[in-house]
């Protein structure tokens, strides 16, 4: 029998990801949470596991599937019959999945060593959203650090396009186009201008890398083609290498005011994962940099970030000089739609 905390785990994420789209990843994760599992390491392994498996804690079923989305994207001859764009029963998905447990245990041991990397495009969105807001209320080009930037994939959001409401946002000629439901006010037609951006990951990934670039594709859903396409847009576009350091002590080399310069710093599903510790600090260098500030070297901090409201992220602002704190709206966590707040009139 799976174990109580097992099964909820999976049962958990499943739930998860049919509310995210992926019926076919709300069956996976509900097989393994109900399900008998073949004995073996990978058996073992999960069962056994210290800690907080769930998807609050350490992702332990998104492991797995990482690790089985990889196999099949490898080109896994068991896997490929029962893996969309295939539709298949339970006990027909079941008996592939479990036979790929027994026979390439190594390769999923592997995988569940590592917390899943899953740098969704699609946050760009929001990220185009606020450059042309901040471009508009500023008039500065801008130089940008992401915290928590994984592949990288979202630091070049300016070189992406955006549709809203029939119109078209972000850079001219992009390397790929987000289209958001979106409700909400329109946005500005300013352009932002990016001269320069950084970002940083305790584990950061190289999509230049065919092992890294695997991996960011691996922690996307199989039945999500669109976000696949996207994410292998990004990956061709990608060409600023993210820096393997602590978030927080990376940034507070990072806090110097350059005159005629806006300095925008942000992330995306990451500054909650952060220990307490390190967030604190993070504020406090922040707010620091904030009281230093002026009109013509402006500080920017938005986050991304779940709150623990009932419907997607919330989409959060502060402005120095002033120490505006402006709430944007909300997102879903994977960008399939805005519910947006917009700027509101500051004087």
């Amino acid at each position: 029998m799976t174990p109580v905390n097992i099964q909820d785990a999976f049962l958990h994420q499943s739930k998860a990801c049919e509310n995210l789209g992926s019926p076919f990843m709300g069956q996976l994760m509900r097989l393994c949470g109900t399900q008998d599992w073949p004995q073996g390491s990978v058996r073992d392994r999960i069962f056994g596991w210290e800690g907080d498996i769930s998807p609050g804690g350490q992702s332990v079923p998104l492991r797995l599937a990482g690790a089985l989305h990889a196999l099949h994207l490898q080109g896994h001859a068991g896997l490929e019959t029962v893996y969309p764009p295939h539709q298949t029963d339970d006990t027909e998905l079941w008996g592939a999945v479990s036979k790929a447990i027994l026979t390439d245990a190594d390769h999923i041991n592997t995988w569940l060593e590592s917390p899943p990397q899953t740098n969704e495009v699609r946050r760009s969105a929001v990220l185009i959203a606020v450059g042309h807001i901040l471009a508009d209320r500023f008039g500065l080009p801008m130089r940008t650090s992401e915290l928590g930037a994984s592949g990288g994939l979202n630091l070049h959001w300016d070189c992406y396009g955006l549709e809203v409401k029939e119109r078209a946002f972000g850079y001219a000629n992009p390397a790929l186009t987000l289209s958001p439901d979106w409700t909400g006010p329109q946005l500005p037609a300013t352009l932002p201008t990016v001269v320069e951006r950084a970002g940083v990951d305790l584990n950061p990934l190289d999509p230049t890398n065919p092992e890294d670039a695997l991996r960011l594709q691996a922690y996307l859903w199989p039945d999500q083609a669109h976000r696949m396409t996207l994410t292998k847009a990004a990956i061709k576009a990608a060409k600023t290498p993210v820096a393997k350091d602590d978030a927080i002590d990376w940034l507070s080399r990072r806090l110097d005011h350059n005159e005629g310069q806006l300095h925008l710093i942000y992330s995306t599903v990451a500054w909650q994962y952060f220990p307490n510790d390190k967030q604190a600090l993070g504020t406090k260098l922040i707010e620091d940099a904030g009281r230093a500030a002026t009109p013509r070297a402006p500080l920017a901090w938005f986050g991304m970030e779940n709150d623990g409201g009932a419907r997607g992220a919330a989409l959060t602002l502060r402005l120095w000089p002033g120490d505006l704190t402006i709430d944007l709206g909300r997102a879903d966590f994977h960008g399939r739609w805005i519910a947006w707040n917009g700027m509101p009139t500051l004087g």
